[in-house]
């Protein structure tokens, strides 16, 4: 399509962009193929270094959908019940910091405890931490879960190319009217999702992510984290 000739709607885009969040609780309504599909289809536009397109993307419903669910979500018992078992389950590459610093920790910590808060969790109730901590395994009820790879081969900066990518598909769901919530919480177990999916041994597990469409009676659906002002993280040159 020549691009004079697009019509672009910028308060959509913005509209998107603003309204998407980490949705935590999903209705059980079903997600047509072909609704997934143009999510898909759109998010490919995302830009990559020398368009090498990195992502590749595992599509999970029904019967394979919960498989994982019930897999991991006994994983994740287990390593309740006995913590010697993390060293069993460990990410591939660091989502987060060894050590955290401020700002960062800061902002961890009110994100946590507000969602807690909202949910009626005190500090030091493990069990319901734990349980809450569990919904991630569990797609928050959503009936659609995607899990995205990576070749072991690729640099680092696939990582950022992948987050456009990501991005594009949270926006694109917000167009079709539906919710995501962008998952690291899986990483760790993928020593049981690689193979559920049918992954190569060259494949790296990079995120996963739940779609469905928001459960907007569910309290939790409610919380929405602050952002900082632009004035905090800008600088003017020039």
């Amino acid at each position: 399509m020549n691009l004079a000739e697009t019509v672009i709607d910028p308060a959509s885009v913005d509209a998107a962009i603003t309204t998407r969040m980490s949705a935590r609780a999903f209705l059980p309504t079903p997600v047509p193929r072909e609704t997934i599909e143009h999510i898909l289809d759109v998010a490919r536009r995302a830009p990559s270094g020398t368009n090498t397109q990195p992502w590749k993307v595992y599509v999970l419903q029904n019967a394979v959908r919960d498989e994982l669910v019930n897999q991991v979500v006994a994983a994740h018992d287990a390593i309740y019940a006995n913590p010697a078992l993390a060293a069993e389950y460990r990410e591939e590459y660091d989502y987060y910091p060894e050590k955290w610093i401020s700002p960062y920790i800061d902002r961890r910590r009110e994100n946590g405890w507000g969602l807690y808060g909202l949910l009626g969790i005190q500090k030091g109730e493990k069990d319901k931490m734990h349980a809450q901590h569990q919904r991630n395994f569990r797609l928050f009820d959503a009936p659609v879960g995607l899990m995205f790879t990576l070749d072991r081969a690729m640099g680092r900066g696939s990582l950022v190319d992948y987050g456009m990518f990501l991005q594009n598909i949270m926006v694109a769901a917000r167009g079709q009217g539906l919710h995501t919530c962008p998952q690291a919480a899986w990483n760790g177990f993928a020593k049981i999702i690689l193979p559920l999916i049918g992954a190569g041994p060259d494949e790296m597990l990079v995120c996963g992510m739940a779609l469905g469409y928001a459960d907007p009676d569910a309290p939790v659906n409610g919380f929405h984290t602050p952002r900082e002002p632009v004035s905090a993280f800008t600088q003017w040159l020039g």
